[in-house]
């Protein structure tokens, strides 16, 4: 479950080149955002013929309006214009209703799923969420309003998640957007300041989370990409700080994301404690002493981090989802968006349990046709593991061993699950010693964990919940101080029991092979294999080397080396400079491109790519 630590690392700023224009037109801070809207407010009251504007204010989950409203109220009433306000919420079905209609979609079974993490996901939109009823009376007062003149003048606000439906998008004089970051949106669950749609009383965290994901999340931005890009908002809002929002006109934020997707660029990191946590990342991205351990890096997993953008003096932060789907043509590709149907398809963090008290779990993660009939998921969820660094008695678990008892391997499993005893886990699970530079492929299916003691860059497909089937977790509590939970059942459905040392050594763990080279350069494949559509690549060179994205994306990790700077060849200002262990996408309009060494020392960058075959179907296992 996505549980973020709260520290802002704001190193990874973009600098798209933006027009005076752009850059002058962002206003920054609540109040001043309040004083900009009273203004646009009243020159749209001087055209109105009924003496009245409708406004919708939308946004997704944990958006907060609140406190612009109370300014505009107050500023409008100095003008003697009135301020009508309307929260959305009341034309919800009740939470009843909600959760009757939800019930497939979120079982309550904890023998499969002793905590209640897993579900699926809902694949209809806001509109499910509004009593039919309720919204034609919505409907019919606001058409009222804009043909009645009314004595007062006044600016009617609907206000709330689902305010920007396109059955009342029509409707506005005007259309407001505010956006929220995921990290954001998290702390503010955990603060008790979110309710699940259609709820009064709040949820226990967990409870919040699991709906949130399986359903509130995925209509919001659904609901979010239709506003954005059919450019039917007039303004798009920057609203992680309630106190010092931002307010974009679409022109702006439209040109902030062309420019942005014209460039290499990097997501902002969001960090993450865990029982297994290490203290490498710790070291080295300066991350506040008071954090207890940092497990993961989530450096670029799409639907969790976001982007900061340097406009003029100022940074303006967007989920990265969001520019995802704002320039998913230009950022990914005519192909892949087709293929995968708008989502970004490969997601990237570090694992770190460098000098941390122990492994990852033994776990497994869910094959194709699994994660699509059992949690309506995109796809199948495979993983690799690129080794960064490493201590002393490093390891990585992949795969069976040769004479491993799956029936006996299960009955401990079960047996530790329901009593507590351990499991003797190296008898049946097969371990590599591990070093830098190694490449585990871990497709779906094949059971793995990262072992104490290093850090690995963590490179996934498209499935984005959190189908981690723990089979054996060290008998130990959770930060929490709760039992972790095991999912032998899961597990045990979608195991690859087939896949053992030998067969992983020589399908999964594979020597680099040398593709293309030059004077002080060369391109090695370090993965690849017909069960996962990702190849994963290794740059080597002294100086620079040149690449073309050929129409389709890449991601640069700089695994080795001081820093480099990644630049289009066409046009060299369109640039990134990249510092160790940073993760750069370098999007698919960028075409040719050149690596170069800012550093003293040789460069290892790993990069990532869709096979040239990608668009075929996968094995569905």
């Amino acid at each position: 479950m996505f549980n973020p630590y709260p520290y802002e690392d704001n190193s990874a700023v973009n600098r798209p080149k933006l027009s005076t224009k752009a850059i002058k037109s962002v206003i920054s801070g609540t109040k001043n955002v309040a004083l900009y809207l009273t203004d646009v407010f009243k020159k749209h009251l001087q055209k109105s013929k009924t003496n009245s504007v409708i406004v919708g204010m939308d946004g997704y989950i944990s958006a907060q309006w609140e406190g612009t409203i109370e300014l505009l109220s107050q500023f409008l009433q100095s003008d003697n214009i009135d301020l009508q306000s309307i929260d959305i919420t009341g034309v919800y079905k009740s939470s009843e209703v909600i959760d009757t209609m939800l019930a497939e979609n979120l079982p309550e079974d904890r023998e499969k799923d002793p905590v209640l993490l897993f579900g699926k996901l809902f694949k209809h939109g806001f509109e499910d969420m509004f009593e039919e009823k309720k919204l034609n009376e919505l409907e019919k007062q606001l058409q009222l309003l804009k043909k009645n003149q009314r004595e007062r003048p006044t600016i009617v606000v609907v206000k709330g998640n689902g305010a920007g439906i396109k059955r009342l998008r029509s409707i506005y004089d005007l259309l407001i957007y505010y956006d929220v970051t995921p990290k954001q949106t998290v702390l503010r669950i955990k603060k008790g300041l979110v309710k699940n749609i259609g709820d009064s009383q709040h949820r226990s965290y967990k409870r919040i989370m699991r709906r949130c994901y399986y359903v509130d999340f995925e209509i919001a931005a659904k609901l979010r990409e239709e506003i954005l890009n059919n450019n039917e908002e007039d303004y798009y809002v920057a609203s992680d700080a309630p106190e010092n929002i931002q307010l974009l006109p679409k022109d702006t934020f439209n040109e902030i994301c062309a420019e942005l997707v014209k460039r290499p660029f990097r997501c902002k990191p969001v960090y993450n404690e865990g029982v297994w946590g290490g203290y490498f990342a710790k070291k080295i991205r300066n991350l506040p002493k008071e954090m207890k351990n940092c497990a993961w890096v989530f450096d670029l997993i799409p639907l969790e981090v976001s982007i900061l953008v340097e406009v003029g003096n100022q940074l303006v932060e967007i989920p990265y989802f969001t520019f995802v789907k704002k320039e998913g043509v230009a950022l990914m590709g005519q192909k892949c968006v087709k293929k995968f149907h708008g989502y970004f398809p490969i997601r990237f963090n570090y694992d770190d349990t460098y000098h941390s008290s122990g492994n990852m779990s033994i776990q497994v993660h869910p094959t194709e046709s699994f994660a699509k009939n059992n949690f309506n998921e995109h796809g199948r969820q495979d993983e690799s593991y690129y080794v960064v660094v490493t201590g002393h008695g490093a390891k990585t678990r992949l795969g069976l061993k040769e004479d491993a008892d799956i029936k006996g391997f299960f009955n401990a499993i079960k047996r530790s699950e329901k009593e507590g005893t351990p499991v003797d886990y190296d008898r049946y699970v097969n371990a590599i010693p591990s070093r830098p530079g190694m490449q585990f492929l871990i497709p779906a299916g094949t059971i793995h964990s990262s072992g104490r003691n290093q850090v690995v860059l963590e490179i996934g497909s498209l499935t984005v919940g959190s189908y981690t089937f723990k089979l054996y977790d060290y008998l130990r509590l959770d930060l929490d101080g709760k039992p972790r939970p095991i999912h032998s059942y899961y597990g045990q459905s979608v195991l690859q029991v087939s896949r053992r040392e030998k067969w992983v050594k020589e399908n999964l763990v594979q020597q680099p092979r040398l593709i293309r080279h030059g004077e002080g350069w060369a391109e090695y494949i370090v993965g690849e294999h017909d069960l996962i559509y990702f190849s994963l690549r290794r740059l080597e060179f002294e100086n620079e080397i040149e690449c073309d994205t050929q129409g389709i994306f890449h991601v640069l990790t700089l695994v080795d080396g001081e820093k480099v700077m990644v630049q289009s060849k066409e046009n060299p200002d369109l640039c990134y400079e990249q510092n160790w262990l940073d993760i750069v996408v370098v999007p698919a309009d960028v075409g040719k491109y050149i690596i170069k060494n800012l550093g003293n020392q040789p460069v290892c960058i790993h990069k990532t790519q869709l096979k040239d075959d990608f668009y075929n179907d996968t094995p569905k296992l």
